[in-house]
């Protein structure tokens, strides 16, 4: 019944959903000195970016700018914000996203949201008139964080973008998502800078359909999801597991409402962990969604802040011993304002160790 409730909860908020700047970096970030050489040695970076919130999703949409803005709020009031380094420079998008997106389908996107439309291709992705802005700023700066990490500006990285992605597929939008932030950083990180093997691990409540079927027959990336089953949108069960020269590749870990951190947790270190160790990447890409909270109103589980502390000390574990730490978590899911903020908080402090 709790199932069921939940599912009618995110479709009647979907679809109830109405349409309703200058830009603002995090770029204040403070670094440690490193005394053996002078050098100037941050450990998280943080990506976020006013143009987030002129993706306009309605008053009643649970994906709305103001998940952002408890977010940087928290990490304000916590004196975490500036503790973390921002990223000034972030490259051009619009090649990379068609890397997983067809570039009919970007074309409709610009064209959509500057024609007013209300939604796309589905009542629960509503767009307004900046959403294809943002949408690429929220690639461009996942990127940019893929880029520090690599040289070693930031240890790691989380970046508060919307909108969220993982849901996303070549020529369509669905869930929330409009371009696969974490899909595209994958073939970044691939493509760009010439590391082959990418680890993504996909905690969200909801399974990462767009992101499955992206890598569902490639070998050069390992994809992980561990969510509630069944549930939207349909997919992620465990006999999914990649084709062809990707059969293998794949590894879901679909749980039952009701599930909490030790059954997550139990996912990550004895599914995941093994698995990841075998495939050894060069790069570990979190799709951090938040909504397996217990206090989530979309989602059926019953996962804490501190449940998501250890997921993240998993994950990064793995990226230390597998690939000298390069890990960039990227927002997904986590639609209760004061869950979501403790839930970030508690992965950021994490990130941050």
């Amino acid at each position: 019944m709790r199932r069921a409730l939940n599912r009618l909860a995110f479709l009647l908020l979907a679809l109830v959903a109405t349409l309703g700047p200058e830009r603002g970096k995090a770029d204040t970030g403070v670094v440690a000195q490193d005394g053996a050489e002078g050098r100037q040695v941050a450990t998280t970076g943080f990506v976020y970016d006013e143009v987030f919130l002129q993706h306009e999703t309605g008053p009643a949409h649970p994906e709305s700018p103001r998940r952002l803005e408890a977010i940087v709020k928290r990490l304000e009031e916590k004196g975490l914000l500036a503790r973390l380094a921002g990223f000034a420079q972030r490259p051009a998008a619009q090649e990379w996203i068609l890397t997983v997106h067809s570039k009919q389908y970007v074309a409709r996107v610009e064209k959509s949201c500057r024609q007013g439309t209300a939604y796309l291709d589905s009542p629960d992705t509503p767009i307004s008139a900046r959403s294809y802005e943002a949408a690429v700023e929220a690639v461009a700066g996942v990127l940019s964080a893929v880029d520090a990490v690599v040289d070693g500006t930031v240890e790691n990285a989380f970046c508060a973008v919307r909108p969220p992605g993982h849901h996303a597929q070549e020529d369509r939008a669905m869930g929330f998502c409009i371009f696969n932030n974490v899909a595209i950083a994958a073939r970044y990180v691939q493509k760009k800078h010439n590391l082959p093997r990418v680890l993504i691990v996909d905690w969200d409540v909801h399974h990462g359909n767009g992101t499955q079927r992206a890598f569902y027959d490639d070998p050069t990336v390992l994809y992980f999801g561990v969510h509630q089953y069944p549930f939207y949108p349909g997919t992620g069960a465990e006999s999914e597991q990649g084709a062809a020269e990707g059969k293998g590749y794949t590894i879901n870990v679909p749980l039952p409402a009701g599930s909490g951190d030790a059954e997550f947790t139990r996912a990550l270190q004895e599914k995941l962990k093994p698995a990841a160790l075998a495939f050894k990447p060069d790069f570990v890409l979190i799709s951090a969604g938040f909504d397996a909270h217990e206090a989530d109103p979309l989602g059926g589980m019953r996962v804490t802040s501190e449940g998501f502390a250890e997921l993240t000390r998993s994950a990064k574990g793995i990226a230390e011993e597998c690939c000298q730490g390069r890990l960039v978590s990227v927002l997904e899911g986590g639609y209760d304002l004061e869950a979501l903020a403790d839930s970030v908080e508690a992965h950021v402090r994490v990130l941050m160790e």
